[in-house]
């Protein structure tokens, strides 16, 4: 990809980044699709994006980390286990030389699968008593 273009779907956004980057992305987004084998793969926010129920998490990465940003209910729930890394509202930062924490990342997505189907079970049951 040129500089400046953005990516249409994930291969084209994981190809654009560096191999030695390109491995990790790979890693990750086989965690994800373990972890919500019913989610849809796209690019939102210019970045790679998971959607089942509503919006799962993303990622990107950036020149010292990759960014992943399961929502604020997805940092919250796993606070504990994310106090060795950078966290904000909604973003964990990975540092780029570090291996990712995988089974971490399934947790996490998995969590955000549930948390879609209840919301989603909630807005039903609304929708059937009025």
């Amino acid at each position: 990809m040129k500089k400046g273009e953005v990516a249409r779907n994930v291969d084209e956004y994981i190809v654009s980044h560096p191999p030695e980057v390109r491995a990790s992305l790979e890693k990750l987004r086989q965690a994800i699709c373990e972890a919500a084998p019913l989610a849809e793969e796209t690019i939102s926010y210019m970045m790679p994006a998971y959607k089942y129920e509503g919006v799962l998490v993303y990622f990107g990465a950036y020149k010292n980390h990759i960014g992943f940003y399961p929502t604020g209910s997805g940092i919250a729930a796993f606070q504990q286990e994310l106090t060795h890394f950078k966290t904000s509202k909604g973003t964990v930062q990975f540092p780029i030389d570090q291996p990712l924490p995988l089974s971490l990342i399934k947790k996490i997505v998995k969590y955000r699968v549930k948390e879609n189907q209840q919301k989603k079970s909630v807005r039903l049951s609304k929708l059937q008593t009025r």
